[in-house]
């Protein structure tokens, strides 16, 4: 793709070069008159209200700023709509989509396995190269054994739903994943919340929780909507106090922490099997799909016999997984790209923090811009796509009423013009 930018001239709201996908993607479902209900025994009930309000508010502003239907794979340019647009939400951290030596492999798989695999893992859906990505994963992180899933979403149903009961509690990060959270409702057990990164909070939750067989505690190891880092050292020093387990979500950890891209252990010096549970995505630095638990040999062969999302479900297809075990390679063959995601990050960091926009905690690729009002940020995600840039908007419920923010993504694919491009347009939109 060709490294020229979007043109940097601002569309006037009446002419608008720059549409949202509220159009193409419900086919004027909102622009007629409407009269729904949202009565108890409809199917669309009263809980789905408001949701339908907003985005219909958002159709007519055409400023509905979700599910943008690209063209292209996704990179540092995209194509969206036959526009060239800078892609500034993307999870490829390590800019690995579209490498070459990842779409060859893939290819290759599919020459010879085919693309699915006839069924589930504990059935007949094994191949030789899971039990590959699996010993690669389990090198990577240091740890006996590691299980591969179609998600990192089902990677957290699976282990947790997998392990623990109605008898046990878990004691989460506020912030923790919507993942960690759904898997603890899978398994029934006892929830308890502590302060966002506080070991004080957490040690009161421990002292004062209910009764439980065991207790886990729970973390990402960076934050998907703040970008900061969690306080790992303080949780082990807890959970070894009291007894506990600890289970640590990498999915934005890995690529971003770490000298070599690890993750949190690697970021803090800490052995890896001072955490009990590590669980990741394989759809964000390493550029393919699915997720992982990394475990003892005990607990791995344990969940491939207890946890439904390796019983029940399809086993990842071939070609992900050859694409998961070319981005190991790559990673470990190319740790400079790491060096230049953090340079990047810092770049974009410091030059809104400069311009006096609010990046809350952040200290990773993943940078918020914390503009409190729904509405705002909605409109603010929409002239930035009139300057030709991608950037999502995080509204409630995902992140706390009066706590939306724009949520940039930095890559090491994304080059000083094109920060500098963003960090002109941002700068231009305060006087917008």
């Amino acid at each position: 793709m060709s490294t020229h930018l979007p043109s940097e001239k601002s569309i006037s709201p009446a002419k608008k070069d720059f549409p949202s996908s509220s159009g193409q993607m419900f086919q004027s479902f909102f622009s007629s008159a409407r009269e729904d209900t949202y009565k108890k025994r409809d199917l669309i009930d009263a809980r789905a209200r408001r949701l339908f309000e907003n985005t219909a508010l958002a159709c007519s502003l055409d400023a509905y700023p979700f599910q943008a239907p690209l063209s292209t794979r996704s990179g540092p340019e995209v194509m969206m709509d036959g526009h060239k647009m800078l892609m500034l939400s993307s999870y490829d951290y390590l800019g690995l989509i579209g490498d070459p030596r990842v779409d060859e492999a893939a290819i290759a798989a599919i020459r010879k396995y085919g693309i699915g695999t006839g069924g589930a893992r504990l059935l007949s859906g094994t191949l030789d190269l899971h039990l590959e990505v699996e010993q690669a994963l389990a090198e990577f992180k240091g740890t006996e054994a590691a299980i591969t899933f179609t998600s990192g979403y089902s990677a957290n149903l699976a282990v947790i739903s997998g392990l623990f009961g109605p008898a046990d509690r878990v004691i989460a990060d506020t912030l923790s994943h919507r993942s960690l959270v759904d898997a603890c409702r899978l398994a029934g057990v006892q929830v308890q919340r502590f302060e966002h990164n506080n070991p004080a909070s957490l040690r009161y939750e421990l002292e004062n929780g209910p009764e439980a067989n065991r207790t886990l505690i729970i973390s990402d190891g960076v934050f998907s909507m703040d970008g900061d880092i969690a306080c790992m050292p303080e949780l082990i020093a807890l959970k070894k106090e009291f007894g506990c387990f600890l289970l640590m979500d990498e999915a934005h950890a890995i690529g971003l922490l770490g000298k070599r891209g690890r993750g949190t252990d690697e970021h803090f010096g800490v052995p890896t099997d001072e955490v009990d549970i590590w669980t990741g995505s394989l759809a964000k630095s390493i550029p393919a799909s699915g997720g992982f638990v990394a475990v003892s040999r005990r607990v791995a062969i344990f969940l491939q016999h207890a946890a439904s999302p390796y019983i029940f479900s399809a086993a990842m297809p071939a070609p992900v997984a050859a694409s998961v075990l070319e981005g190991l390679k790559i990673l470990k063959a190319e740790p400079e790209r790491v060096a230049c995601l953090k340079a990047n990050a810092t770049l974009l960091r410091d030059g809104l923090q400069s311009l006096g926009y609010d990046t809350g905690l952040s200290e990773t690729a993943v940078i918020p811009v914390i503009l409190h009002d729904d509405a705002r940020t909605a409109l603010f995600a929409r002239r930035l796509r009139d300057h030709g840039i991608l950037v999502a908007p995080v509204l409630f419920p995902a992140v706390a009423q009066g706590a939306a923010r724009l949520r940039l993504c930095v890559t090491a694919a994304h080059t000083p013009k094109h920060l500098q491009f963003v960090l002109d347009a941002f700068d231009k939109m305060r006087s917008e």
